[in-house]
């Protein structure tokens, strides 16, 4: 049975991406950026471990979400069961959105994994770099600071350069 470690989960989050989605909170983190959103879930031996098989019946619980979102701590960093998750949920018809303190060109490049490589391929959208205070504003959609991009996964892996969303 496949498990992960979560921080928590939101059931219908109107915040981590467009509609109503299922947030995922994973635990554990290497950024370890200068104030962090979800700070308790930078340690890695924190939070709780959970199935997969949970985690889709509390999203199954739900007839109108319209998506998941993976988020953290640091999704990229428990990359295989994630990708499982993301393939359940796409064959469902939602959408997968990922938050990631790594960029597109790290997890293109394998950073920290080749799953992570896969899990990006599988994304929706992911929403890129690590949270920079100085850049905050609470006016950004959909991201924290400035320097974070919303960007199209597929197109982006189709054209072989970052393709960012307009919102």
């Amino acid at each position: 049975m496949t498990t992960l470690r979560i921080f928590g989960t939101a059931d219908d989050s109107i915040v981590d991406g467009p509609g109503l989605r299922f947030a995922v909170f994973t635990q554990g983190c290497v950024h370890g950026c200068e104030g962090c959103h979800n700070p308790e879930a930078q340690d890695f031996a924190g939070g709780r471990e959970i199935t997969l098989d949970e985690l889709e019946r509390q999203i199954e619980a739900n007839p109108l979400l319209t998506g998941i979102t993976l988020t953290g701590g640091e999704p990229f960093e428990q990359a295989a069961p994630l990708l499982e998750l993301a393939h359940w949920a796409q064959e469902r018809g939602l959408t997968v959105w990922a938050y990631s303190g790594y960029t597109f060109e790290e997890l293109l490049a394998c950073t920290p994994s080749a799953e992570a490589r896969e899990l990006l391929a599988a994304a929706d959208v992911l929403v890129d770099g690590p949270y920079v205070a100085a850049q905050a504003s609470h006016a950004l959609t959909w991201r924290g600071s400035a320097n974070q991009r919303i960007i199209d996964v597929p197109a982006s892996l189709a054209s072989g350069a970052v393709v960012e969303l307009e919102v």
